[in-house]
Order: C-alpha cells, then sequence, then structure tokens
C-alpha cells in the first residue's frame, strides 16, 4: 500500500488532471508557440530573433553579423529550443517571395521560390531592415511590458511597439490547440489609408474599408480570381482566395507564340509547377506544346512555354 502522507503524494482525479494539463499544454501553445500576437503581428521566435539582433546591434545601418551569432544569442538568452527552429524563421524574414516586408536584410544564400534550401548559418549573414528599426523604436522608453527569460535572468519584452501594423502588412500563419489562423499580407499604404479611414469612422462598413484596402498584396503578386471569398474573410474571418499566374503570349520571329508566365500564385514552387507542366506533356494530358524552358533571374520570374 502507498502511504500518501508519507511519500508527500497527493491523490488527484485522473480526468481532473488530464483536463487541466490538457488546457495548460493548448495555451502555452497558442500564447508562447504558435499565433502570432495580433499587437506586434509576431510570433514569440520571431519577437525574440528581431529583439535579440537589437540587442547585438545588428540595424539597418550597420555591418551585417554571421547569422550564426544571432542564433546563438537567441537560443542561450530567450529562446531554449533547437537552433534549426531559429534559424528557419530567420531565414524566412528574409525571403522576398516569402514575406511582402522583410524584417531581415540576409546577406548569402537564403534559399528561392524554387524550394532551395538556405546555406548553413555558418556562411550567412544578417542585419535588420529599414522597417524593422520602426517595430523597436522607442522600446527603451517603457512602452511595453517585460517579462522574464526562461531562467529568470533577463529581460525581454512580451511585445514590441511597433509602429507598423505587421500582422496586416506581412500576415502570418499558424496551426495550435482548437484553433488556427492564415491571414494574407497586404499593402502597407493600403492599410495606414484604411486605418486613417476607421479612425475617422469607427462604424464604417467592411465595404468602405475596401475601398481603401483593395486585398492581398502578396510578395509574389499573381492575380486574385474574384472577389465574393475576400469580402467573406474581412467580414467572417473566414474566406477562401483564388489566385492565379500571371502569364502574356509573346511571338518570335518565326511566328511560334509562347506562353510566358512572369508571376506565380504565393507560395507556389516554382520548380515542382514546370515540372507538374512537363508531366502534363509528357502524359499527353496538355497537347500543342514544343518546349518548356524556366529562364528565371534573381529579379524576375520567367517561364517559357513554347506552342507548336
Amino acid at each position: 500500500m502507498v502511504d500518501f502522507n508519507r511519500d508527500n503524494i497527493l491523490p488527484r482525479d485522473i480526468v481532473d488532471e488530464m483536463k487541466e494539463s490538457y488546457l495548460n499544454y493548448s495555451m502555452s501553445v497558442i500564447v508562447s508557440r504558435a499565433l502570432p500576437d495580433v499587437r506586434d503581428g509576431l510570433k514569440p521566435v520571431h519577437r525574440r530573433i528581431l529583439f535579440g539582433m537589437s540587442e547585438l546591434g545588428s540595424s539597418w545601418n550597420r555591418p551585417s553579423k554571421k547569422s550564426a551569432r544571432i542564433v546563438g544569442d537567441v537560443l542561450g538568452k530567450y529562446h531554449p529550443h533547437g537552433d534549426s527552429s531559429v534559424y528557419d524563421a530567420l531565414v524566412r524574414m528574409a525571403q522576398n517571395f516569402s514575406m511582402r516586408y522583410e524584417l531581415v536584410d540576409g546577406q548569402g544564400n537564403f534559399g528561392s521560390i524554387d524550394g532551395d534550401n538556405a546555406a548553413a548559418m555558418r556562411y550567412t549573414e544578417s542585419r535588420m531592415t529599414k522597417i524593422t528599426s520602426e517595430m523597436l523604436k522607442d522600446l527603451e522608453k517603457d512602452t511595453v511590458e517585460w517579462g522574464v527569460n526562461f531562467d529568470e535572468t533577463l529581460k525581454e519584452p512580451t511585445v514590441l511597439p511597433s509602429a507598423v501594423p505587421t500582422l496586416l502588412v506581412n500576415g502570418s500563419e499558424g496551426i495550435a490547440v482548437g484553433m488556427a489562423t492564415k491571414i494574407p499580407p497586404h499593402n502597407l499604404i493600403e492599410v495606414v489609408n484604411g486605418l486613417i479611414a476607421l479612425i475617422e469612422n469607427k462604424d464604417i462598413s467592411t465595404e468602405e474599408i475596401m475601398t481603401h484596402i483593395k486585398g492581398p498584396d502578396f510578395p509574389t503578386a499573381g492575380i486574385i480570381m474574384g472577389m465574393d471569398g475576400l469580402k467573406s474573410a474581412y467580414e467572417t474571418g473566414r474566406g477562401k482566395i483564388k489566385m492565379r499566374a500571371r502569364a502574356h503570349i509573346e511571338t518570335n520571329k518565326s511566328g511560334r507564340n509562347s506562353i510566358v508566365i512572369t508571376e506565380v500564385a504565393y507560395q507556389t514552387n516554382k520548380a515542382n509547377l514546370v515540372e507538374k507542366i512537363a508531366d502534363l506533356v509528357r502524359d499527353k494530358k496538355v497537347v500543342g506544346i514544343s518546349d518548356l524552358r524556366d529562364e528565371s533571374v534573381k529579379d524576375g520570374i520567367r517561364v517559357v512555354i513554347e506552342t507548336k
């Protein structure tokens, strides 16, 4: 028999324990990991990276620092998780095809829209962008609440002051316990105009807001097909946005036409797209194509589909 008093064991109903433990776990995932804070639009890992870069003096007008040093500093002081999770988050903030407004200015190989991985952190360098400095502005003036870090030896901001409406302009996505979010990015000027209109008229309608904020502004551009799903998303928080690539017709000297794709839908892997088109041609599900080339360069997308 177990002597509860002697062994200092507290009897506990397993149903109550599971309820409480699961609730604590789900709240931890929601608040501390998976979902962004609406005030600064950042998840904890992103906030800690930017704060860590600020503490290292890695601002936009100063020389870049090794990404490995930034990751190590963030790991040791604020975010005691795997180094790959921190570096992956840093890399994404530097990708112009992932972020409408990059928060990190990366030097080196930070991956590509074709799904190529970034170089190891020891080879790349990073610093903040100009827009990031606006997110950290006046942090030292006690504009936000501070909390202790994981081992209670340092203090870190619970949220950034963020003069930039980051949640709307860069969007966010995450899956927590029992809830999820996927917010598309928007144009900064349109969002600011919409905010001014909201301040001037707190009872403004969705239709009036949409005269200022026309819709999402994706970093890879593309074409949004229809507005019904967009309006539903703005009104209810639930909706679908259908997108397609942007293409035009070019005629060569011999008179043959080519379909040239210059923009792809957001979060589309370009290399996979080209491969799928090639598969359709090979399987004769699509006919009339004589050649398929990816002529993309660093500054722009160009996929050429030559017709017969």
